[in-house]
């Protein structure tokens, strides 16, 4: 039997078979087969049994196989290496709410103990009076405030509340005149081992 050829338009053709039997060879073809395309979209042809052209669809299957392996690896060696993190966490230091509070008029250098754990201290050079401030300061720790007046002098005091209650207060006064609150604050109570 014989085929026909037909043009769809520019770009492609295809051939028909109208009663074709089943020994006849089907092909298709393009029009940029001239224009140096193999006609597969990249794809080389492999010959079959029959003496058609079969594309290697295969391929595109094949790297998304690999890319989804190689996405789950990943995620088990995350989970492998963040699991292991977790058991060595360190534990979360129990606070207390401390407020140090500065009364007085003019200006003062301020020096507290904050938030670090290493007690290292916050400072405030100049602060306008009256100044107030609340931070957590670590169980263990001691919180204290110091202060201390300008050249002109003046009187400022001081005071701390750990948990909202009052615990010491003190007054600086005077050309550089100085003066420190602290309270001591419990340190943590030991965790119960499993």
């Amino acid at each position: 039997m014989s085929s026909e050829t037909r043009e769809a338009g520019p770009s492609t053709s295809t051939v028909e078979h109208a009663g074709a039997d089943a020994d006849a060879p089907e092909t298709t073809e393009t029009a940029d087969a001239g224009a140096g395309s193999d006609g597969h979209g990249g794809t080389p042809p492999v010959d079959t049994e029959d003496g058609g052209h079969k594309t290697h669809s295969d391929r595109p299957v094949l790297i998304a196989a690999v890319g989804f392996l190689v996405l789950c690896l990943g995620f088990v060696l995350f989970g492998m290496v963040r699991g292991g993190d977790e058991g060595k966490a360190e534990p979360e230091i129990p606070t207390a709410p401390v407020t140090y509070e500065v009364t007085g008029e003019g200006t003062a250098d301020l020096s507290y103990q904050g938030a670090s754990e290493q007690g290292t201290a916050e400072t405030v050079s100049g602060a306008r009076l009256p100044w107030k401030k609340t931070v957590e300061v670590p169980l263990g720790q001691n919180p204290v405030i110091s202060i201390t007046l300008g050249e002109q002098g003046g009187q400022a005091r001081c005071a701390v509340a750990v948990r909202g209650r009052h615990v010491q207060s003190a007054t600086a006064s005077g050309g550089f005149g100085r003066a420190t609150c602290s309270a001591p604050l419990p340190a943590p109570a030991p965790e119960a081992s499993d």
